[in-house]
């Protein structure tokens, strides 16, 4: 019996010893801290970068849709250049052009008959 509380104690002697060697220092709980507070701050920093997004998106698309008080039926074998041509013959076509993609958000340079396009304010007053 006397063996076993022997074993006993070493056991429970090895255990607290092992308890007391673990100990976190400062740098330590900096360390922890920082790697906890990380994913939140990522988190706050992703979602207010969406929510600028998504505002700036609005802002433009309001401002995009005020910019323009002239369209233009697309016709058969129209393209952006020469519906540049034909709304602004004095204007550099490739600013018109890009004008024109920019408002009404083209990024190819298919036009469909019978679509319609939104032209510049600035090309309408002429």
């Amino acid at each position: 019996m006397d063996s076993m509380l022997a074993r006993g104690a070493g056991v429970g002697a090895e255990t607290r010893t092992s308890e007391a060697r673990l100990r976190l220092t400062r740098r330590g709980r900096a360390v922890l801290t920082t790697l906890v507070a990380a994913p939140a701050v990522v988190l706050v920093v992703a979602a207010s970068l969406l929510a600028g997004a998504a505002q700036a998106a609005g802002r433009d698309s309001a401002a995009a849709a005020a910019a323009y008080s002239h369209s233009v039926t697309v016709q058969q074998g129209d393209s952006l250049w020469s519906v540049a041509m034909r709304v602004a013959p004095d204007d550099d076509p490739r600013i018109v052009v890009r004008d024109i993609a920019q408002l009404n958000d083209v990024t190819g340079t298919a036009l469909t008959p019978g679509e319609r396009l939104a032209i510049p304010e600035r090309y309408t007053g002429r």
